[in-house]
């Protein structure tokens, strides 16, 4: 017998990213910034816009500064871009979701798009290996 106040939730089990790959992420995303001069917080918002996971939504374009405004509250790294449409009245907005919501996958993949860009501005890396093993400590 449930009480009736109560609800019970049953969801997919799913491992939560580490926290230690998350903060070499941020540490590369630190060392990033300094050369290319910019803060640590504009490149991963530049970082999410190339690589992260983003919807389109087609809105009406008088709810759209309010759309953004809402979206962008959730946290650093919720991103919106707007374009327009061929329909009069309308915008579509390209809205990205910070890393705060990423599954063990995506999380994996946006750290190894940060230590690709890492390297390619030949700041060093830890080795394949071990950044291998930091990603695989889920927490």
């Amino acid at each position: 017998n449930q009480d009736k106040d109560k609800q019970f939730e049953i969801k997919e089990h799913k491992e939560k990213r580490s926290l230690t790959a998350n903060s070499y992420c941020w540490v590369l995303i630190g060392k990033i910034a300094e050369v290319v001069g910019n803060t640590k917080e504009e490149v991963y918002r530049e970082f999410i816009k190339n690589k992260g996971i983003y919807r389109v939504i087609t809105i009406d374009e008088k709810a759209s500064a309010t759309f953004i405004k809402v979206w962008q509250q959730q946290g650093l790294g919720w991103v919106c871009e707007t374009s327009e449409t061929k329909i009069a009245g309308l915008v579509d907005i390209v809205a990205y979701y910070g890393t705060s919501s990423y599954n063990t996958k995506q999380m994996a993949n946006f750290i190894d798009y940060v230590v690709q860009e890492a390297k390619e501005l030949n700041i060093e890396v830890l080795p394949p290996d071990e950044i291998a093993r930091l990603k695989s400590l889920w927490v």
